[in-house]
């Protein structure tokens, strides 16, 4: 991914502005039918395991309600949460923006032994704050190279791409273009495509499984963002769907999450409201696959070495608005961009950001500031479908058309 820096360390791409991209978008139809049948079926199945359950509005409530307090004892509850790692065995430290974060993971992995100059290889795990702060790219000017572990991820790395879906960062991929850039790309990687490779999904995730498995056994860090972190026992947790996260957890010898700040929750049994939510608002399931939940450190078990980095990079400034703090509240689940008729027709690129989408467009801004973004709050019709499928209840047309004026 090749991206520009905002003023506030924020990955962002500002020309063309949203609406010269999304009309280029617009004449692509390859694109305008792969996101329609992804968001589409994505978009049924949440409705239907959400219909499930009789206490879903009830939970939607509760993670509100969770989230506004966090937001009100932020300062309290983050160092709670320092205090809660440390005692665990971890070690915590603070980046005010992109450029503090980057070079404390590149110190860290540094750190683990070797010459300055030594290139190295990382593992990461599918991280959105290392997307905002331009990690990989920074890492890679430092002599290391880290490989993603997750195949949406995988995809946009290997054709040099950027995500399009917090979610499903290759939505904007059909199976053959995947099978094409796994045959021409992946050689150039470590290890090329098996021959004759298919574009059955069975194929293409085995392809990527063998390509990926002496990454995971050589690496001796790995780079993880985390979906959430409670502050009164230091737990930090990541959920995905495939087991590479587990992978990336377990066997390397030292761990770095980044994590924004506003992923802090008061207390573990806080999970159990947004671990029903979560997996049924991201993929239309149950139950999330695989839920990686660790502690500091512990002997025999996992890295040795446990780092958690925690990034403001513009977070504190969006805290201090009373109504576009609401932004903060986001889990991630992208259940805003599947009902969005824009997004729907657009794709995430023409937002030019690591976040797209009706919470891009509110968020976005806020972090690089709004003048740097001008035209996102209105790349909307305000038709409120985002506010509806939120599982925790932000009021996204209200913040749009507050950063509108």
């Amino acid at each position: 991914m090749t991206g520009a820096m905002g003023e506030r360390g924020v990955v962002f791409l500002g020309s063309p502005a949203f609406p010269d991209a999304a009309r280029e978008a617009l004449k692509d139809d390859r694109l305008r039918a792969n996101l329609k049948r992804a968001t589409t079926t994505i978009r049924d199945k949440r409705l239907s395991v959400a219909s499930e359950l009789d206490d879903w509005e009830a939970l939607r409530d509760s993670a509100e309600a969770i989230k506004r307090r966090t937001a009100r004892h932020l300062d309290q509850y983050l160092v709670q949460l320092e205090e809660s790692v440390t005692a665990a065995g971890g070690t915590v430290h603070w980046a005010a923006d992109a450029a503090e974060a980057n070079r404390l993971v590149t110190e860290l992995i540094r750190a683990t032994g070797g010459s300055d100059d030594e290139t190295r290889e990382v593992v990461k795990i599918k991280s959105m704050a290392t997307q905002e702060i331009g990690l990989n790219e920074h890492l890679a000017e430092a002599g290391i190279t880290a490989y993603e572990t997750d195949l949406a991820e995988l995809i946009v790395q290997l054709g040099n791409d950027r995500p399009s879906h917090i979610l499903v960062p290759a939505i904007h991929k059909n199976r053959g273009e995947i099978r094409d850039l796994f045959t021409t790309e992946m050689a150039d990687w470590g290890r090329p495509a098996p021959d004759g490779l298919t574009d059955e999904p069975a194929a293409l995730a085995e392809a990527a499984r063998l390509h990926l498995r002496e990454k995971f056994l050589r690496a001796k860090v790995a780079v993880s963002g985390a979906n959430f972190a409670c502050a009164d026992t230091g737990t930090v947790a990541v959920v995905e769907s495939e087991g590479n996260g587990r992978m990336c957890l377990t066997l390397p010898e030292t761990l770095i999450t980044v994590m924004g700040i506003e992923k802090v929750l008061p207390t573990y049994t806080d999970l159990e409201v947004f671990l029903q939510l979560l997996p049924r608002s991201s993929t239309g399931e149950r139950m999330n696959p695989y839920t990686s939940l660790w502690t500091g450190t512990t002997s025999g078990d996992g890295p040795t070495a446990f780092h958690l980095i925690l990034l403001d990079n513009g977070r504190t400034d969006t805290l201090a608005d009373e109504v576009g703090r609401q932004a903060l509240a986001c889990i991630r689940c992208s259940a805003c961009l599947n009902v969005c008729p824009v997004y729907e027709r657009t794709g995430g690129h023409a937002y030019g950001s690591v976040y797209p989408g009706p919470i891009g467009a509110v968020l976005t801004p806020q972090l690089v500031g709004v003048e740097n973004a001008a035209s996102l709050p209105f790349a909307s019709t305000l038709c409120g479908a985002c506010y509806d499928a939120c599982p925790v209840k932000i009021n996204i047309p209200e913040v749009l058309a507050h950063l509108r004026a």
